[in-house]
């Protein structure tokens, strides 16, 4: 990706500018861990490695492409002395963090259906937050600041957000993850979107799957439809780092790459944000747990054993959300009885 204004706005991502993002911000993010459960491992009969971004500066993953966004802009002379976005929440903790670090201001719109953990880390950041009524509203918010020379990050319509996601899966390649398949959440898409271009730069012959709630099936349905589909209000699914309103045309198009979508029902999310909480002994979204129920209906078509990768996106949770989850313990149904 060159560094042109129009190219910024326009460009492709490749395999190499999940590299170049890497080396970009190698300096302001977390290398985080991998994590096994030898329980887990033992109850599928297959290896589960998890990438804990939950362990990454301000507790998810979405650092990354945030602050590839803004360091490559800075590069470039085109970071302005505001920046804005709308985000459902870590995307705005993410924004406000790399804004504060690079000593710019940052405006952002939350839906008030957004975590309140997730609202209060961004104030924590230094930010500026305005919580609007609904999703819709946050994403015109933005309308008028860029007007006025406002830098804007979109949280996955953006090829830089895109690269600086994929570093998640790139580094738990590069340490060693032999991965038959990779599995992670999608929202908008730009996870997603830079998992599939990280494993074409280490591990082609793996599988890419997506995990998304079945009341929040937008990617899902635009990939089958080969249109994007956009929901007219904001999808009110558990797991909330996925409460986007619609995928874009840039992220449809490697969402068309991979291999599949597993659609997940709430209580499945519920389930395995208690059985990842209770074996790994983190804190775990309710987002990034839900892609378990997608990696043992995978497990149940394979005859060999397998070693999966599993991108944990987050660990930002609210005691609202942490009730939903334990209202009723499910660790009494081991994981083979579930689906």
């Amino acid at each position: 990706m060159p560094p042109q204004k129009a190219k910024f706005q326009m460009s492709d991502v490749s395999p190499a500018d999940i590299l170049a993002a890497q080396a970009r911000i190698e300096g302001y993010i977390h290398h985080t861990p991998l994590f096994q459960s030898e329980t887990l491992n033992q109850i599928l009969g297959h290896r589960i490695v998890f990438k804990a971004e939950n362990l990454q500066k301000t507790g998810a993953f979405k650092l990354r492409g945030a602050m590839n966004t803004l360091l490559s802009l800075r590069e470039w002379g085109e970071l302005a002395g505001t920046v804005c976005a709308f985000s459902s929440g870590n995307h705005a903790q993410a924004v406000a963090y790399a804004a504060r670090t690079l000593g710019v201001k940052a405006k952002i719109f939350i839906p008030k259906q957004a975590s309140a953990v997730k609202i209060a880390a961004t104030r924590a950041c230094g930010a500026e937050v305005v919580v609007t009524e609904n999703r819709q509203i946050a994403e015109a918010s933005v309308a008028d600041l860029i007007s006025q020379g406002a830098t804007f990050v979109h949280p996955y319509d953006n090829p830089y957000v895109i690269a600086g996601q994929g570093t998640a899966c790139l580094e738990a390649l590069q340490d060693g993850v032999q991965a038959d398949a990779v599995f992670a959440p999608c929202g908008g898409g730009g996870l997603m979107s830079g998992t599939w271009l990280a494993t074409r730069v280490l591990r082609p012959q793996a599988k890419v799957f997506a995990c998304e709630p079945s009341m929040a099936n937008d990617a899902h349905q635009s990939v089958q439809s080969g249109k994007i589909v956009r929901f007219p209000e904001t999808p009110m699914t558990i797991a909330d780092g996925v409460r986007t309103l619609s995928v874009s045309e840039r992220t449809l198009a490697y969402l068309q790459q991979i291999d599949g979508f597993y659609e997940i029902e709430e209580d499945e999310i519920t389930y395995w944000s208690q059985w990842l909480s209770h074996l790994l002994k983190l804190v775990i979204e309710p987002t990034c747990a839900m892609s378990m129920a997608g990696v043992t209906r995978w497990l149940k078509t394979q005859n060999a054993q397998k070693t999966v990768l599993v991108i944990l996106s987050g660990g930002n949770i609210s005691a609202e959300t942490h009730a939903l989850i334990w209202n009723e313990d499910k660790l009494g149904l081991v994981p083979t009885g579930f689906v």
